[in-house]
């Protein structure tokens, strides 16, 4: 479904600058320095790069600005663009940069002349690949704007280039699947339409399974088979194992809500914004799309990833608030707001995860709550654990990537809110800490000693205006820092 534009690689022929159309770019740096390519295309412009950079506007220029000559004399191009870029630009900010050229292409071809080696040139292709995303599999007329034209790399030593960026085009396709999944209609991607698509990336190498509803009746998950009952459309829960690692070693599980959409079931949402609650399966897109980039990458790592597939709608059948249902675990849930559904899809399968797998951490991700987005609005995801060190290396691992995060509490204090007249708990606890109630709820499904995080993701897997690295819509949040995560941590020699 993804429309991206294939990058490719060639020699850096400094005589193709003259003749290229679409648009050039050359890349300088804040002190004014031009590379090779630079200087060719400032031949070629009569010295109009030259006049740029001692110009008092690129006096205030920064690493990562791109300042545009249009229909550049002496050459075929529409546009040269000029690529202000420190050598000790980091990461984030190379990403960015290549993803501001693809933001400005507007549909023209790019060729992008890198004039000598640049420590973070793969990482500028990667933004590059990463902004070039469109999704339009569902436009009959013109195509989306957003999108670019073909984009040519030319490396002095371009083999070189390729074979550092391949490991990071792999993790930016676990983003764009992940982007698909969210953008995707939920008359399309239904659970069973979900679960194929998992199944197809057998092909990669991964181990997958999908449990159907009798299996998870067996396994007693009547928590997460409630928010379904509502639905024609059938509960499943896909095991995605990539084997990367030590045999035998623990392997780290994400899990992942699935809900390919929400009503609020009985507990009715209200109808302005339904049309968005195609999203609300954001957490089991970024289980999807992180191991589709481990495998992609051949990760040396053991990592498991386990999504709960369910529609919670309203029907005769469905859940009604104050119905008790029991956990796998054997702990019985008042059910007050069909509508706090996430915990319910989650808890079981965290517990399944844990049962099964005896992880080294678990990590679960989940489009929970609309009061995460009250407090953290749409620039971070709400982080919850009960380990410092897991905590601390994924909040690094996010930084790193660039993919906003931020640390919220857990205490005793707030379980008193869960407390049930009828059942052992009840799941929710009232509008105050929302976010907080909704972890506490989730915690009492870890299994003493093992670490976890509960990343709420409801403000950032899908926003209304374009990203740095995207469009408007999904972002693909959680891949990135996830992917680096594992590198870190979990990755053996």
């Amino acid at each position: 479904m993804t429309r991206t534009t294939p990058i490719r690689f060639a020699d850096l022929d400094l005589d193709a600058l003259e003749g290229t159309e679409g648009r050039v770019v050359v890349t300088v740096t804040p002190e004014g320095t031009l590379d090779p390519a630079a200087r060719r295309a400032n031949r070629l412009s009569k010295g109009a790069v030259k006049r740029m950079v001692e110009s008092a506007r690129f006096a205030k220029a920064k690493s990562g600005d791109v300042i545009t000559l249009a229909w550049p004399a002496g050459m075929a191009a529409e546009a040269l663009d000029i690529l202000v870029l420190s050598k000790k630009a980091d990461a984030v900010a190379a990403r960015k940069a290549g993803a501001a050229l693809v933001a400005r292409a507007a549909g023209a071809p790019v060729l992008l002349a890198l004039g000598s080696s640049h420590v973070r040139s793969a990482v500028l292709v990667q933004g590059m690949v990463l902004r070039s995303y469109a999704f339009d599999a569902h436009k009959t007329g013109e195509e989306d704007s957003d999108a670019t034209g073909d984009i040519t790399v030319m490396h002095p030593r371009p083999e070189t280039l390729e074979a550092e960026a391949v490991p990071l085009l792999a993790v930016a396709e676990g983003v764009l699947m992940t982007r698909d999944l969210v953008n995707e209609p939920a008359n399309v991607l239904t659970t069973t339409e979900f679960a194929d698509r998992l199944a197809a990336m057998r092909d990669l190498g991964l181990e997958v399974e999908v449990l159907e509803e009798a299996d998870l009746e067996k396994l007693g998950m009547r928590t997460l088979l409630s928010v379904g009952q509502g639905s024609a459309t059938p509960t499943k829960v896909v095991v995605m194992q990539w084997k990367g690692g030590a045999a035998g070693e623990a392997p780290l599980a994400l899990v992942g809500k699935g809900v390919v959409f929400d009503t609020g079931g009985i507990s009715l949402k209200p109808g302005a914004g339904m049309e968005d609650m195609t999203m609300d399966m954001g957490g089991a897109g970024v289980v999807a799309g992180t191991m589709r980039a481990l495998a992609l990458r051949k990760a040396k790592a053991n990592v498991v990833g386990l999504v709960g597939l369910v529609e919670n709608m309203p029907s005769s059948t469905a859940t009604r608030p104050g119905d008790v249902v029991k956990s796998m675990k054997g702990d019985t849930v008042e059910i007050i707001n069909t509508d706090a559904e996430g915990r319910l899809v989650l808890c079981d399968v965290m517990w399944y995860a844990q049962d099964r797998f005896a992880p080294a951490g678990m990590i679960d991700l989940a489009t929970l709550t609309g009061a995460i987005i009250i407090g953290l609005g749409h620039e971070n995801a709400g982080v919850f654990s009960n380990d410092d060190a897991l905590c601390g290396d994924f909040l690094k691992a996010a930084a790193d990537e660039g993919e906003g995060a931020w640390r919220m509490p857990l205490g005793a204090a707030y379980d008193k809110m869960l407390k049930s007249r009828v059942a052992d708990m009840k799941n929710v606890g009232g509008r105050p800490a929302g976010s907080i109630t909704a972890a506490q709820f989730l915690q009492r499904f870890v299994k003493e000693g093992t670490p976890w995080i509960h990343l709420d993701i409801a403000g950032v897997a899908s926003i209304k205006e374009g990203t740095d690295l995207a469009p408007k819509g999904a972002t693909g949040w959680g891949v990135m820092a996830l992917d680096r995560l594992v590198r870190n941590r979990f990755e053996t020699e």
